[in-house]
């Protein structure tokens, strides 16, 4: 079982280590956004959503993952090492994010 705090670490590194920047969003003036900003190597944009293993997101963050899919963004929720794993391996083989692949 990892924790967030274990995920958001080793997703943060992981996307650094693509040449990629993982930002931290504080969302105290909105409520519900992903807790990271994906930007990578290639214009690639995405927000992602880190848990503990077993937890889910809340009916607010639901409702803005909704929303930015909506906008056409690709919003992963990551509460695995396996999963975080997966998404690496998918943003490091493929130039563009293809959604829904997790």
């Amino acid at each position: 079982m990892a924790s967030e705090k274990t995920i958001e670490r080793k997703l943060r590194q992981g996307v650094e280590d693509l040449g990629g920047m993982c930002i931290k969003l504080l969302s105290i003036l909105f409520k519900g956004l992903p807790d990271r900003l994906i930007l990578l190597p290639g214009a690639r944009v995405c927000f992602v959503e880190t848990k503990s293993t077993g937890d889910t997101q809340s009916p607010m963050q639901k409702h803005i993952t909704k929303r930015l899919r909506a906008l056409g963004f690709d919003v992963y929720v990551v509460d695995t090492e396996e999963k975080l794993k997966k998404l690496l391996t998918l943003w490091s083989s493929s130039p563009t994010i293809t959604k829904n692949m997790l």
